[in-house]
């Protein structure tokens, strides 16, 4: 997938800054961080709120990007950083379409909302994947199913940089509280599972193509 973005992203949509919410998010903080698997706190245009030091760990090696980084809007990161496939297992099939499918249902649904737009437009400035959002996307959910734009219970691989977890796999939980709610947040966690000792893959490979297979290559 391309990973060519319009310049800098706009600023994070603000979460709203009332003492008591911000109270409520140190605090929460601080639950994220006693959990052992990577979690961060989202808004819906995936603006990162929050992050735990298990997932700052496992997207450590990310280099540095203008507007993709995992810990300012996670769904950037998944679209646009060329680093994402030596962390994101079966990159393009496993979190690139569901992604990509969710944020079309999520625009569908929010409507006129600048985060979502500033989105929309760099994907609509790289023909591949505009391609891939207009006509490749519906063919892949007729494919798969409708369940596949759920992100709450899907397993998805994952390439730990942690030798001990290695290539293995993680089921994505969805949660929110009453607060995060009304914060417009929701929580993320990657639940890591047991490492799939016989998988083979290549670890480390940065993206140096712009291509979806669910788009077929012109002539």
């Amino acid at each position: 997938m391309a990973y060519q973005a319009g310049g800098r992203r706009p600023a994070p949509r603000p979460v709203p800054e009332t003492p008591e919410a911000h109270a409520y998010l140190e605090d929460y903080a601080g639950l994220l961080e006693g959990v052992s698997f990577p979690s961060l706190v989202v808004d819906h245009c995936w603006d990162v709120v929050l992050t735990n030091s298990a997932f700052r760990s496992l997207f450590r090696e990310a280099s540095p990007h203008p507007t993709a980084m995992p810990g300012d809007n996670f769904l950037r990161f998944v679209l646009f950083h060329p680093d994402a496939p030596t962390v994101l297992g079966d990159h393009e099939a496993s979190w690139c379409l569901p992604m990509l499918a969710h944020f079309a249902r999520t625009v569908e649904s929010h409507g006129p909302d600048h985060g979502l737009q500033a989105i929309r437009r760099d994907i609509a400035q790289d023909p591949i994947m505009e391609a891939a959002y207009r006509h490749g996307l519906p063919h892949w959910i007729r494919a798969v199913g409708e369940d596949a734009v759920e992100q709450d219970g899907a397993v998805r691989p994952l390439l730990h940089p942690d030798p001990r977890r290695g290539s293995t796999e993680c089921r994505i939980v969805v949660e929110t509280s009453r607060t995060l709610d009304e914060l417009g947040c929701a929580r993320v966690t990657f639940v890591l599972r047991e490492t799939r000792r016989s998988a083979t893959r290549e670890r480390r490979t940065r993206r140096t193509a712009s291509h979806l297979r669910v788009v077929p290559v012109a002539d």
